[in-house]
């Protein structure tokens, strides 16, 4: 949360040459209600069947720069998508900058907690080795623009990988 997904995947898609597709707005449009209506009536654990069903669509799809929602790898058959079906890049931010960039946005609900960076601080603990497992990439998003980011995830792409 927080890390800039949708903002460096549009970018990387520009740059590309390919289409950007965010499963959160993807969800959304499917379904016609917010992400926050969807955790009122239906609780985290119907928000991510919904969100496993759009990842498994949209990771079909060729040519596109797919940007996930933040707890998608808390699904296994999610991380067992997209690591069989593209190339994941983990984008890590600190939870000081996760507070700054995304701690008063109401359309995300996991932060409308009593203690955010207490909450922010359990979901890295859990997701971050989920991340790591499924990663092909791992970029730090911390003080750098999009544009920098994007910048470092091309040159690693397209670069010939070690160890291949």
């Amino acid at each position: 949360m927080g890390a800039g997904k949708t903002t460096i995947g549009r970018l990387l898609a520009k740059q590309l040459g390919l289409c950007f597709v965010d499963s959160d707005h993807a969800i959304e449009e499917k379904t016609g209600v917010n992400i926050p209506t969807i955790f009122e009536y239906e609780g985290e654990s119907g928000f991510r069947q919904r969100e496993a069903q759009i990842i498994d669509e949209l990771s079909q799809q060729k040519n596109i720069v797919l940007a996930t929602g933040g707890g998608a790898v808390t699904t296994p058959q999610n991380c067992t998508h997209l690591a069989a079906r593209g190339t994941v890049i983990y984008l890590t931010v600190s939870v000081d900058e996760q507070i700054k960039r995304a701690g008063k946005d109401k359309n995300r609900p996991l932060m409308q907690s009593d203690n955010p960076r207490e909450t922010l601080t359990h979901m890295a603990r859990e997701r971050g080795p989920l991340y790591e497992s499924v990663a092909d990439y791992r970029f730090d998003t911390d003080n750098k623009t999009a544009r920098q980011v994007v910048r470092h995830i091309l040159s690693a792409i397209e670069a010939p990988r070690e160890n291949s």
